[in-house]
């Protein structure tokens, strides 16, 4: 197999969209070897501010010396980017390599092969849109994903993975590890067609990562999911750490400046923190490697500032959420005071972007509205009504594509790329940020999900 079709392979496991369940991995994960019994994780779940949380741990800990694994999704542009073993990507030759082992183990674990008939004709590396599901005919792209990323872990003899969930947590793929500790940075609404219709539903969700007697470490505020995350940690009989945001005043983020701007992100700081220190009998970790690893944390695409050619100031961001476009709007009035940058802004279409818009159109001095480089794109049209309802004064228009947006604010400092990290992604490539891979990976982020029985959330007391 080349990369490119390698590539393409995977582009066919997205045939099958994402589901909940562990049956599929953990059949996959037994023919690999059971990598995962090899490693030691750090798992980590949350509406917002997971990749910002699991960033600060890895980079602590490699600061501290240890050998870390980086799991997180999506990718900005290249599907490299979801398998970092100290902050390097995987390389093409081992993707391939080790996707090809993996059709092995693949047809060994007893999945049917899919046969060209069982699936609709595709461009070459094109995004799968057909929505349907086939249990008997194999994993689905993210399930492979992760088992080839523990496979990866180990044969890389990581000391510690920090370890994202891609979707929920209970049935989500990543689940089938039982870590050091167990994360939640915070629950919000999202993704309710899948992980229910009210927070304490999505809460139960997310603390299913919780297992017997690990530590739990979370940022959820009360009446935001902490009683429901708490319930759980008693169940299960797992001490729970609970961060709120006095701990961001706390040593050192007290004296602390961070790379990654925002309030928000100062509370994901007190989260690793937290992690840290709980964990600090089995990964013990000296105070100037904690600092060390928050000063010099990386994570692309997150209140991140680029300076262009011409002197234009960018802010990108993947607010891609009410509670996201929130944290951005206090962010750039804490940081930009009377500011009035070109906002440009692209939705997917089951995110509430009604409440985006009226989070971030009212600091503009002038709108943008692009599509988003996906399927689930929302029509900028759309997106009008709720920004001129934010922002009667400042002038919006309409751009075909975020090509055509950046030129249209070519004259504007700064400017705000925000509303999705697919876009984000894009902004990237265009500005020169990031390499641009050999085929167009970006499309594999996309997905489809089959709904999933819902848990009931537990009977909930007050935290302890």
């Amino acid at each position: 197999m080349t990369y490119s079709d390698t590539i393409q392979f995977l582009y066919d496991l997205c045939l099958f969209g994402a589901k909940f369940g562990l049956d599929n991995t953990r059949r996959l994960a037994a023919r690999a070897g059971q990598p995962q019994e090899q490693l030691r994780f750090i798992h980590v779940a949350g509406t917002n501010g997971k990749g910002s949380t699991c960033a600060m741990l890895e980079s602590i800990y490699r600061a501290a010396g240890l050998r870390v694994g980086l799991f997180t999704s999506p990718h900005l542009v290249s599907f490299a980017e979801r398998l970092q073993v100290n902050r390097h990507l995987i390389p093409e030759a081992a993707v391939v390599r080790l996707v090809s082992e993996m059709r092995a183990w693949q047809n060994a674990a007893g999945f049917r092969p899919v046969a060209a008939a069982d699936r609709p004709s595709l461009p070459p590396l094109a995004p799968a849109k057909f929505p349907g599901d086939r249990p008997d005919a194999g994993p689905t792209f993210f399930e492979f994903v992760t088992v080839l990323a523990l496979r990866w872990f180990a044969e890389q003899r990581c000391d510690l993975v920090i370890w994202e969930t891609g979707l929920g947590g209970r049935l989500d793929a990543t689940n089938i590890v039982t870590p050091l500790a167990s994360v939640i940075t915070n629950i919000g609404l999202e993704h309710q067609q899948w992980l229910g219709d009210t927070v304490d539903q999505i809460a139960a969700e997310k603390a299913g990562i919780i297992k017997p007697g690990v530590p739990v470490i979370t940022a959820a505020q009360p009446g935001e999911g902490q009683e429901v995350i708490a319930a759980t940690a008693r169940a299960q009989q797992a001490p729970l750490t609970l961060v709120n945001p006095a701990d961001t005043a706390r040593p050192p983020l007290d004296v602390m400046e961070l790379p990654l701007h925002g309030r928000h992100q100062r509370l994901n700081a007190a989260t690793a923190l937290a992690t840290v220190r709980v964990l600090a009998g089995q990964l013990p970790v000296q105070e100037a490697a904690v600092r060390a690893g928050l000063a010099s944390v990386y994570w692309p695409g997150r209140m991140q500032r680029v300076a262009t050619a011409s002197g234009q100031q960018v802010l990108l961001d993947g607010a891609h959420n009410p509670a996201g476009a929130e944290a951005l709007r206090l962010t750039l009035q804490t940081e930009f005071p009377g500011a009035r940058p070109t906002v440009i802004l692209g939705i997917l279409r089951d995110k509430d972007s009604a409440s985006m818009c009226h989070s971030l159109a009212p600091l503009a001095g002038r709108v943008i509205l692009t599509p988003v480089h996906s399927e689930r794109s929302e029509d900028p049209a759309k997106l009008v009504a709720a920004c001129r309802q934010a922002n009667a004064h400042a002038p919006l228009e309409q751009s075909a594509s975020l090509t055509e947006a950046l030129a249209l604010a070519a004259g504007d400092s700064p400017v705000v790329i925000a509303g999705s990290l697919y876009l984000i992604g894009e902004a990237m490539e265009l500005l020169h940020l990031a390499p641009t891979p050999p085929s167009d990976e970006k499309g594999l982020n996309e997905w489809t999900v089959q709904p999933l029985t819902p848990v009931s959330p537990p009977a909930v007391g007050p935290a302890r």
